[in-house]
């Protein structure tokens, strides 16, 4: 039981807790009372300004919506006023420019071609919005009159700026293929660089705003006159330099150039060796006549169309690098087509003018003309891959042109080697020019000096004769088969050649001279054929030729030294009497030692006399000849002479020993020698 005091203390406290609690509710009912009294002044606050904001937008919307239609009004207006100015410049247009127009381009194509801008806008202006107004019309003749400027300025600016390109910068480009540093001197300007831009300008225009293609005619027409020009003025310039010089500018050999006016080497553009046209022209001609100054117009004629041909090709790469900054691309191929054509053409008739010329002067056996073929073709054939890459994407007629010529020439020339072969076997020239002395033949001169040149251009004889071996359309015939057919055609010529000199030996009445002849011919061959390559070449196909010349050569030097036989049968030993020494001759004796002293001296005499007048032109061999033969006279005769000289068969000895021994050598010596 909780003692009355500890109960007294709790309740005290209890009630203490009580009456805070009821202060504490009653602080927050007064609160809450305040409470609502504030939010009902804040409603009353928001109901007022709630009424107001309903009372403001019922006053300001009416006013913005007539000021917002008051706004698009005078945009409307500044926009019809804008397109007013607009439209009204289009009519402004024609007297605004034409005066522009009518002064022309030159001098002002930026401001010229804005002026034509104007007139394009205005033009399509009224084609889209009047068409059937008056002002169309006046902008359209206009616009007319301002493209035909401009045609005319394009063709102005071609016309005066397009100039020939001269001999020496062509010659110069030509040698420049050797010389990278060279060639980047010489680069061609057809176009000065202002010009070209005004150029590339107008041509650019007259596609996309003139709807004109003829531009492109008139382009292609005065640079083809241009190339064909600087060709022809390359060709004109050679027959120059060779009417002053008398010998053709630029001749072909490495290591004698000629200088150009600007100091720089010029050679004939592919050629190793140099072909001199006058000395294979007298080995072709079977006239033997003098040639000379027509073959110095052939050797002239070959430089100068070799020279054009490589000047075509440069040109040609040149001229279309330039047709492809002005040309539009599409159209670039057709118009350097056309623009080569004259030039092309040129080139391909003069070729053929050659073919033809050549396939006339065989016909009457005169075989000079064809020789220009040689050179001619070989440089076709290496320029050839050039010119494939010049003509991609010409018509296939253009580009068929130089492989038909070279077709031509091929079968033309393989003519030429065949009936050169044919007339060597076949010279009627027995009697009337025939070496007196027994010298070799002009026919062995002339013929071993053209097959000589022919080492220079082995591959192009050698293809000449497979291209006729071969189908017209086979082309892979190997180096080898040509060169085993060139080798069979030179060992064809030899023996044609051997064959005429034979029956030209007959034509002599002394087997001497006769066998002094074809010794001189043989030898003469023997030797062309080892101072050159032909040796190495015959022996592609018969490889004992060398050996069959030194038999031959033999042969006739045993055949001349059988003409002293009826000088040493004389005095030969099986020939002598026989007496006893110290025993008298009978008169019978002494007279056959006569007969043989004075046949001796005779025969001896008349030989040395006849053959003084023949000649061996080779010194080694008429000194062998000589020293043979004087050994076999000198024996004899000395052995002769030792026998009888110091019997006493006559009373005059002195009138038949008439000779010592050296003397009779030293007559021996001087045969076979003109000036002794």
């Amino acid at each position: 039981m909780i003692p009355p005091q500890e109960a007294s203390v709790r309740r005290r406290e209890i009630e203490d807790k009580l009456k805070q609690e009821e202060e504490t509710l009653s602080f927050i009912r007064d609160s809450l009372e305040k409470s609502d009294q504030l939010t009902k002044n804040m409603v009353s606050i928001l109901s007022s300004f709630e009424s107001r904001l309903m009372k403001l937008e019922n006053s300001i919307i009416p006013v913005h919506k007539q000021t917002e239609n008051l706004q698009r009004l005078q945009e409307n207006v500044e926009k019809t006023l804008s397109c007013l100015d607009h439209v009204i410049s289009y009519y402004h247009v024609a007297s605004d420019t034409e005066k522009i127009i009518r002064e022309g381009p030159t001098g002002r194509l930026e401001e010229y071609l804005g002026s034509m801008a104007k007139i394009q806008k205005a033009v399509e202006y009224f084609q889209d919005n009047s068409p059937d107004s008056p002002e169309l019309n006046k902008v359209k003749l206009l616009f007319e009159r301002g493209k035909e400027a401009l045609e005319s300025e394009f063709r102005s600016l071609m016309t005066r700026h397009s100039k020939v390109v001269s001999p020496v910068l062509i010659l110069d480009l030509i040698s420049g293929d050797d010389d990278l540093e060279a060639q980047e001197d010489v680069a061609l300007e057809h176009l000065p660089e202002s010009v070209l831009q005004d150029v590339i300008r107008i041509s650019r225009w007259l596609v996309e705003y003139g709807r004109n293609q003829d531009f492109m005619n008139v382009y292609y027409q005065i640079r083809s006159s241009q190339l064909d020009r600087s060709i022809k003025g390359l060709k004109e310039h050679f027959h120059k330099s060779s009417s002053s010089s008398g010998v053709p500018y630029s001749p072909a050999i490495p290591n004698k150039r000629k200088d150009t006016p600007t100091k720089k080497p010029v050679k004939r553009p592919g050629h190793e060796h140099d072909f001199r046209v006058k000395h294979l022209s007298e080995a072709l001609n079977d006239k033997h006549g003098p040639l000379a100054g027509r073959d110095d117009m052939l050797d002239v004629e070959t430089d100068a169309y070799i020279h054009c041909v490589s000047a075509f090709v440069k040109l040609a790469q040149s001229e279309y690098q330039l047709l492809a900054d002005i040309i539009p691309e599409h159209h670039q191929k057709k118009t350097f087509d056309s623009l080569i054509q004259d030039a092309l053409d040129g080139l391909m008739l003069e070729g053929e003018n050659i073919v033809s010329a050549a396939r006339k002067a065989i016909v009457r056996h005169d075989f000079s003309t064809v020789l220009t073929v040689f050179p001619i073709l070989r440089h076709l054939k290496q320029t050839k891959p050039e010119f494939d890459q010049v003509l991609q994407g010409t018509a296939a007629s253009t580009k068929n042109k130089l492989p038909g010529l070279i077709t031509s020439m091929e079968t033309i020339g393989a003519k030429a080697l065949e009936d050169f072969a044919d007339n060597i076997k076949n010279d009627p020239d027995k009697e009337y020019n025939m070496p007196k002395d027994g010298t070799v033949h002009e026919l062995t001169s002339n013929a071993i000096l053209f097959l000589q040149q022919l080492l220079d251009f082995q591959e192009t004889a050698g293809a000449m004769l497979a291209s006729q071996e071969t189908s017209s359309s086979a082309t892979s015939y190997s180096s080898e088969f040509s060169k085993r057919l060139l080798s069979t055609y030179i060992c064809k010529v030899l023996g044609n050649l051997q064959l005429n000199l034979l029956s030209k030996s007959k034509v002599y009445e002394d087997p001497a001279l006769s066998a002094i002849f074809l010794h001189n011919n043989y030898n003469y061959i023997l030797k062309s054929l080892e101072k050159s390559e032909l040796i190495q070449l015959v022996a592609v196909t018969q490889k004992t030729a060398e050996r069959s010349y030194r038999e031959h050569i033999e042969q006739q030097i045993q055949t001349y030294q059988r003409s002293w036989l009826k000088v040493t049968d004389y005095i030969a030993e099986k020939n002598l009497p026989v007496f006893q020494p110290g025993v008298k001759l009978r008169d019978k004796e002494r007279q056959i030692i006569k007969e043989r002293f004075k046949g001796f001296n005779d025969g001896l005499e008349e030989l040395c006399k006849i053959q003084k007048a023949w000649a061996i032109p080779d010194t080694e061999q008429r000194d062998r000849i000589r020293q043979a033969q004087k050994t076999i006279v000198k024996e004899t005769y000395g052995a002769f002479l030792q026998k009888f000289g110091s019997v006493p068969f006559t009373k005059n000895p002195e009138k038949y020993i008439k000779y010592g021994v050296e003397q009779v050598g030293d007559m021996i010596d001087r045969l076979f020698d003109t000036s002794a």
